[in-house]
């Protein structure tokens, strides 16, 4: 069959000229942002979200604007919309050179992509070599390897490791729950191992994992940091790819600092190395480290969260930060970043959630030029992960990689107002937080003081009020329970060493109450229950019984419902029917105005020890309401505590 040939001249003759300059919507006519107010300002007065000033009957002009306008745990302010008047005037950069905002290195993780982190954490030798094995054979990179309560010992350093090649898969040893004398003794075997195998000191690979600024805030103990200098010196004279120190800024986010507070310490812990290391020998006997080298042998561990833009300021303004800081103590130097999926954002219940959590948590990371990523497996909250968790989570940054080719592009959010008006108040912040660390003597001595417990207490407070409120969701826990979950059964970890810094997981309020009530279901037969006293036409009810209905599951109530009931006297009789102590009056104000008093009448005569509302209106008689914004902990707890010796 013959073909016609394709004219290319003739298709290219008939083409429309290309302008020389492409000017995006330029057909369009100018949208000032008074103009864009003004209509922002209609939609939300219309929604009915607008205060009228005193005196003038009307909103003030941008007030929905303000409206829509939120606040970090930061107090930075999260705007609807941001414009070029928003980006900050500061420079930023190419990647590989100072500010070294967009990036350590100049090629960035383009274009293999970042160092793939998986943790291992096995105190069985012979499955911990086979994790570490299969997890490099899949895709993995590096291994971060526990050692102590929990993880490998390290006498079991040569047969965890037997498979790996130390001169191309980097090796990061984490001794924090072992003994406080155990990080040093992990890296001499290492290191000797390393020698035994023939790995020669200049093609050796790793992270020692020096850290007692980090054990520090982990247990309220350890060691001086000075007990650092003679190892990073062997190491900062013999291993030129290797880094000693760890800076572990997970201790405070996981105690519920803010991102600027997280920033701010890592600085100041950074800074501690920084000061020993240069400094020189005892009674001045041996010079100290240059800060090139000093600075070339930490790696800075912060979290990656589900909270996208957040994740990739944050990462962003750290190698700005640290840039900075080095600066002023001679020369800017660049940052290695490790961003490990927040272990705070997992859940116990619904865990399958937390594979998307880790999916936005691991994008942010690589989005925002961390150098190596660990996405840690949904599972993590219940126990030991298994296998099939473990290659799910170095699939997802294989998709991330090799799919989604997310490092074809260096420092993809470069440039976007948000995340660069982000990045800039974020440092902003975080070096305010620095400084009032370094006031305080430095990140050992505002540990000591009390100074960092108390300011992360603070934001830990202000979190655990949102999550009591459901202003942050939990979607599985808060929001969306499912009262016929099946339990996700794993092998249980050792508790980690305390007396530090507290342990904050948003989930775990809910958690502890679904426990509960599967505790009272094994021990009764029966969990708390509350009924549904649903009055009127479906339609009048609908929207509160379901946000009555999904606060109570939350907390592992069962929940039962009346139906469609028109009186008073219906309500009080399906009440009776249920059994039940607690009731809920679900209606729309309408109904509440006409019949909700003689309801409550009708349920307290029926045997109600406790009736709630669901709503705002004031209704006489109610022991509480249910509504945006109420603490749902104290909702939950009232319902159990109505129906304690009930059986």
């Amino acid at each position: 069959m013959n073909t016609a040939k394709v004219d290319s001249e003739a298709l290219a003759a008939d083409a429309p000229a290309e302008p020389e300059d492409l000017v995006l919507a330029g057909e369009f006519p100018a949208a000032p942002r008074d103009a864009w107010v003004r209509l922002v300002d209609q939609v939300v007065g219309k929604a009915g979200l607008l205060a009228a000033v005193p005196g003038s009957g009307a909103a003030s002009p941008g007030a929905g604007v303000e409206r829509l306008t939120r606040r970090s745990p930061d107090g930075i302010r999260v705007l609807p919309l941001y414009t070029a008047e928003d980006a900050p005037a500061a420079e930023i950069g190419v990647p590989g050179a100072a500010p070294f905002v967009r990036g350590s290195g100049r090629n960035g993780a383009a274009p293999d992509g970042w160092d793939v982190r998986q943790r291992v954490a096995e105190p069985d030798a012979r499955l911990a070599r086979e994790a570490v094995q299969a997890d490099l054979e899949n895709g993995v990179r590096s291994i971060w390897l526990a050692l102590g309560e929990g993880g490998s010992a390290v006498a079991d350093l040569p047969a965890v490791l037997a498979d790996v090649r130390l001169d191309l898969a980097p090796v990061v040893l984490d001794a924090a729950a072992a003994p406080a004398d155990a990080e040093t003794d992990a890296a001499h075997a290492f290191l000797a191992f390393a020698a035994e195998q023939g790995v020669g000191p200049a093609e050796l690979l790793g992270t020692l994992g020096l850290d007692p600024v980090g054990r520090r805030a982990r247990t309220g103990d350890g060691p001086d940091v000075a007990t650092v200098v003679p190892l990073a010196r062997h190491v900062a004279a013999e291993f030129p790819q290797v880094r000693a120190i760890v800076v572990d800024a997970l201790p405070v986010h996981g105690a519920g600092a803010s991102d600027a507070q997280e920033l701010g310490w890592s600085l100041a812990a950074g800074l501690e190395y920084l000061r020993v290391l240069t400094a020189a020998g005892a009674d001045g006997v041996g010079a100290g480290l240059d800060l090139p080298t000093a600075a070339r042998l930490l790696e800075f561990r912060y979290a990656a969260t589900a909270e996208q833009f957040p994740t990739i300021a944050k990462l962003r303004a750290a190698r700005r930060l640290w840039a900075r800081v080095t600066e002023v103590c001679g020369s800017p130097q660049p940052q290695r970043q490790h961003a490990v999926g927040s272990p705070t954002m997992l859940t116990r219940r619904d865990p399958y959630g937390n594979l998307l959590r880790g999916t936005v948590a691991g994008f942010a990371a690589g989005v925002g030029g961390a150098d190596a990523v660990t996405v840690v497996p949904f599972d993590a909250a219940l126990g030991a992960p298994e296998p099939f968790s473990r290659r799910i989570a170095r699939n997802t940054q294989a998709l991330l990689v090799e799919e989604a080719h997310l490092a074809r592009v260096i420092d993809p959010a470069g440039g976007s107002w948000y995340v660069e008006s982000l990045t800039a108040e974020l440092a902003r912040a975080a070096w305010a937080f620095f400084q009032d660390v370094e006031a305080e003597g430095g990140a050992l001595a505002a540990l000591d003081s009390g100074f960092v417990a108390e300011q992360v207490a603070v934001v830990r407070g202000r979190r655990l009020a949102d999550v009591a409120t459901r202003r942050a969701p939990v979607t599985g826990v808060s929001e969306f329970a499912d009262p016929a979950e099946k339990p996700v059964r794993r092998r249980p970890l050792p508790e980690q060493p305390g007396g530090g810094l507290p342990w904050f997981r948003p989930a775990q309020p809910y958690e502890a109450y679904r426990d509960r009530s599967d505790a009272r279901l094994a021990a009764t037969g029966s969990r708390p229950r509350a009924f549904l006293a649903t009055l009127g036409p479906l339609a009048a009810y609908t929207t509160r019984a379901g946000f009555a209905r999904n606060l109570l599951q939350a907390g592992g109530i069962e929940v039962v419902e009346a139906g469609s009931t028109e009186t008073a006297d219906e309500v009080a009789a399906a009440f009776i029917a249920s059994g039940i102590p607690v009731a809920v009056l679900c209606s729309t104000d309408a109904v509440y105005g006409e019949r909700g008093a003689e309801t409550v009448v009708a349920l307290r005569e029926a045997g109600a020890r406790q009736v709630l509302l669901a709503g705002r209106t004031g209704v006489p008689g109610v022991d509480g309401t249910l509504h945006a914004g109420v603490d749902a902990l104290d909702v939950i707890e009232s319902v159990y505590a109505a129906q304690e010796d009930v059986r």
